[in-house]
């Protein structure tokens, strides 16, 4: 059976690693990674890169704030991602979509609900497409959460990379 990959969820700006999303994922991928992450986006991102260390061929799942995280991480170390799974990303934030990276290779897929009135549809898309020409968009039927959504992945395929 071959090795899984190194495998870490991002929990959003107001979530922990006790959210469902961090616990459906631990049912499915008991080896998975979930960190709790507090503070600004800078403190945040020094703690990722600490639990991240220097290993390679990361899978990234990062939800809301968390998939901010993912995105800048994946876009400033490419070559240690394996693929990028973003769940209702926040790319609006201003450190990304105000001077967005350049474009990375980086396999990269995307659920955002319709009906999110939290981090909205349209400008993520926008920029995610200019930064990620690897690209799968789902545009699905759910709200911020994405909690309908999540338990209908396939996960153990989308996360191969």
């Amino acid at each position: 059976m071959p090795q899984p990959p190194p495998l870490i969820y991002l929990h959003g700006l107001l979530s922990n690693s006790q959210g469902f999303k961090a616990t459906w994922l631990r049912q499915i991928f008991p080896h998975i990674l979930t960190p709790d992450f507090e503070g600004t986006l800078d403190e945040r991102m020094a703690h990722l890169h600490t639990v991240l260390s220097d290993t390679s061929g990361w899978v990234i799942i990062g939800s809301s704030f968390g998939g901010l995280m993912g995105a800048l991480f994946t876009c400033q170390h490419p070559a240690r991602v394996a693929r990028l799974i973003l769940l209702a990303p926040a790319l609006i934030w201003p450190e990304f979509i105000n001077s967005p990276p350049p474009p990375v290779a980086v396999p990269t897929v995307i659920y955002h609900g319709r009906n999110d009135t939290v981090v909205p549809l349209e400008p993520v898309e926008t920029v995610a497409r200019e930064v990620f020409t690897h690209l799968a968009f789902h545009v699905v039927e759910d709200d911020h959460g994405l909690h309908a959504t999540v338990k209908t992945i396939d996960w153990p395929r989308l996360v191969q990379p």
